[in-house]
This record gives C-alpha cells, sequence and structure tokens, in this order.
C-alpha cells in the first residue's frame, strides 16, 4: 500500500506537465469529504490516504504519496439532482429561495448561477418541485460549498490573493 498525507490544493504550483503525467484517482463525494481512505489509482496502486482531519478533498486536487509519486484526484460522477428554475411557472428567484431553505436543512449543496446540485432526496425533491422548480436526476461530479468557515472563506478552501476592503478596515463601529 502506497501511503499518502500531503495534498496540494488544484495542483497549484506545479508545472502542467507534472500534472498531467501524475497517475489520477477517481472519488465520489462520500469518499472525498473524508480525511481517511482506501483507494486505487489509475496504475492499479493501493492507496492509503492519511490526510488532517477536516480536510476535503476536490476534484483537480493533486495527493503526494511518501514516496514523492503524485496523484490527481477526479471527482467521480455520482447520482445527484439538478434543480433549475422553472421559466414557465416561476422566477430566477426561486433557485435561490430554494438555496435558503435547503442550507437551513443543513443540505450539502454545489452552486452554480443557474442551478443547483445536491445528493438524491426524495423529500427534498418533493418540496423543491412544490416551491415551482424543476429537478432531475443525473450522475454527475458533485463539488458542494464548503460553507462560511471552510479554510479561505469562499467554500473551496482557498483563499483569493487579495484583501477586501472589509478586511482592510476591521476598525470601522461595529463588530464582525
Amino acid at each position: 500500500m502506497l501511503t499518502v498525507n500531503k495534498l496540494i490544493p488544484q495542483a497549484r504550483g506545479l508545472a502542467p506537465v507534472l500534472v498531467k503525467r501524475a497517475a489520477r484517482v477517481e472519488l465520489d463525494w462520500d469518499v472525498r469529504q473524508k480525511s481517511r481512505f482506501d483507494a486505487v489509482d489509475s496504475l492499479g496502486r493501493t492507496l492509503g490516504v492519511f490526510l488532517s482531519r477536516g480536510t476535503l478533498v476536490r476534484g483537480g486536487d493533486m495527493l503526494v504519496a511518501e514516496d514523492g509519486s503524485m496523484i490527481v484526484v477526479d471527482a467521480a460522477p455520482q447520482p445527484v439532482m439538478v434543480v433549475t428554475a422553472c421559466t414557465a411557472h416561476g422566477s430566477p428567484f426561486d433557485l435561490l429561495r430554494a438555496a435558503y431553505h435547503l442550507g437551513n436543512r443543513h443540505v450539502q449543496l454545489e452552486l452554480t448561477p443557474d442551478r443547483l446540485k445536491l445528493e438524491p432526496d426524495h423529500v427534498l425533491a418533493d418540496m423543491l418541485r412544490q416551491m415551482h422548480l424543476i429537478v432531475n436526476d443525473a450522475n454527475d461530479a458533485f463539488e458542494p460549498e464548503g460553507g462560511a468557515y471552510a479554510a479561505g472563506g469562499d467554500g473551496h478552501g482557498h483563499g483569493h490573493g487579495h484583501a477586501h476592503a472589509h478586511d482592510a478596515h476591521r476598525d470601522h463601529g461595529h463588530p464582525h
């Protein structure tokens, strides 16, 4: 078994040729949200992955084994529900309202400007349809938001690389 204990988010800083030549491993979201798991890479090697607790593995991340081997993570297609606004009976605002209600239920969501993606749940599907949204089953990669308190604050575990006005002017009359 090849032991992996390092992750390079989105293979940042690595030459594209190294990423292209690396072995690959395809993992679904259930596995990628764990910090310890076993997998088999594209070269047939068994990987024992031991990352820091709380580490989320995203599609495009690079795993580094103790022997220096690099393995690119691909987000495996998995069953998901894709939710879109109904143009005949609703508006794009319905999607925002649905994201609010799903968030209140702590449902993991992948957000894009025109759709939500979540793991299958027939009760939630019925609720979303009652909100005049279109719910379709699909088999697709799932990359849910990391949450407001994820490293970097943007939901994907990486920083922006620049300061925002609210970061530069912390002392402006009210607490954060």
